[in-house]
């Protein structure tokens, strides 16, 4: 049971709390909830459970799915306090670091092999990249027909600091066969359910993302241990792709001879259609295409939006872009809603798939309204639009500019 608060964050009752509701009402309140549920559920929030910023949004809270406000991204490297979560089941209760291990098998692979944490961390070099990671979901919100899904606004992206293994030196350890075609994770996250026999998620991604450097099978995050609500003690990291396809609290990995079939990788699930479609549309299954790189895109994260600043000031804006590609060669912004753009001071990316870190002053002709918009480029030529583009059935790659409101009195 939860309430709204005027902004916007989701609350939860206590159990004592809901108790004395009853009482008010003269009625009473049975609690059928599973042991070890009614903590999770009704006693914490984001900021107790995980310690999270308290400004964080709940889209969801079982799964739990939080998402962070633009203006708390402003940090060149996302700290663990202001990173987005994205659960599609419930994590693991008991993990045993000492006992952890990751298996490589599958049709494409010379030999099954097991290695400890202890392995991975003493028979390999550690490799540390700056990596976006977005959900494939993220401005869910904006698509018009409404599309299912947690309604994501902009916030449900971050690029922290993954230090750990390259997957292509696992590969090269294990040996594949030259009929590899993909790579599909396993992992140890429960389903809803609670049926240990069902698979929550189990994703993947193609064998030439798998051998990129940037892939890694990481057991670090911003310098420490992966913090338990991002996939502590393995996690896949494959960014550029959809984030769903970076598995958390890794088990193992199958080196596949065909697409990967395991739970979510069937459409509609991380699927567009293969042909644009009119809104609202009944997309059939066989008609839609696996997503993988992910959309140029920007987002501003200074100042929130809402800003009133005095006539005859500049603003001072910044934020990130982002790109599956190689880099993001230019970021624009506009004050008349795409009439006309000026450039923004553009920083180089750490390494690829890092954010770059843009800013501008901007100034405005009189008092007033505005809105500014802010667009990015990447060297493959694509931009971004500024409206919601390609609408879909789950409402995926959402790249509109991102715009924020301030008044100048």
């Amino acid at each position: 049971m939860k309430h709204t608060n005027p902004t916007g964050r989701r609350k939860f009752i206590t159990k004592t709390g809901l108790s004395s509701l009853a009482a008010l009402l003269g009625a009473e309140i049975v609690f059928a909830l599973p042991e070890g549920y009614l903590p999770l559920v009704l006693e914490n929030d984001p900021q107790t459970l995980f310690g999270k910023h308290p400004e964080l949004i709940v889209r969801n809270n079982l799964p739990w799915n939080v998402e962070t406000p633009a203006h708390l991204l402003d940090d060149r490297v996302t700290p663990n306090e202001k990173m987005f979560i994205r659960n599609n089941g419930l994590a693991p209760e008991k993990i045993d670091v000492a006992g952890w291990t990751l298996t490589i098998r599958g049709e494409a692979v010379n030999q099954e092999k097991t290695y400890t944490l202890q392995d991975l961390k003493s028979k390999f070099t550690k490799y540390q990249y700056q990596l976006v990671l977005e959900c494939g979901g993220n401005g869910r919100a904006d698509f018009f027909p409404p599309t299912e899904g947690n309604q994501w606004e902009v916030g449900a992206v971050s690029c922290a600091e993954w230090a750990g293994v390259r997957l292509k030196d696992i590969l090269s350890d294990v040996g594949i066969k030259s009929t590899a075609v993909y790579v599909g994770y396993h992992a140890a996250d429960l389903h809803l359910s609670r049926d240990t026999n069902k698979e929550v998620i189990s994703r993947g991604v193609p064998i030439a993302k798998a051998l990129e450097n940037e892939t890694l099978i990481a057991y670090e995050m911003n310098g420490k241990d992966i913090p338990p609500a991002h996939g502590h003690p393995l996690r896949l990291i494959a960014s550029g792709f959809p984030a769903s396809v970076s598995g958390k609290w890794l088990t193992g990995l199958s080196i596949r001879d065909r697409i990967h079939d395991g739970e979510k990788m069937a459409p509609p699930s991380y699927a567009l259609p293969c042909d644009p479609v009119q809104p609202g549309s009944d997309v059939p299954n066989e008609n839609m295409c696996i997503i993988e790189n992910m959309p140029v895109k920007s987002l501003i994260t200074y100042p929130k939006s809402g800003a009133i600043i005095k006539e005859n000031s500049p603003l001072r804006i910044r934020g990130h872009a982002w790109t599956a590609e190689q880099r993001i060669t230019k970021v624009e912004y506009s004050i008349d809603f795409g009439a006309t753009w000026s450039t923004c001071q553009l920083e180089n990316a750490k390494n690829r798939y890092c954010w770059q870190h843009f800013q501008a002053s901007v100034s405005f002709p009189r008092k007033g309204y505005y809105e500014v918009w802010v667009k990015a480029t990447d060297d493959s030529g694509k931009t971004q639009p500024m409206l919601t583009p390609g609408w879909n059935p789950k409402g995926y790659a959402n790249n509109a500019c991102h715009r924020i409101a301030v008044k100048v009195s």
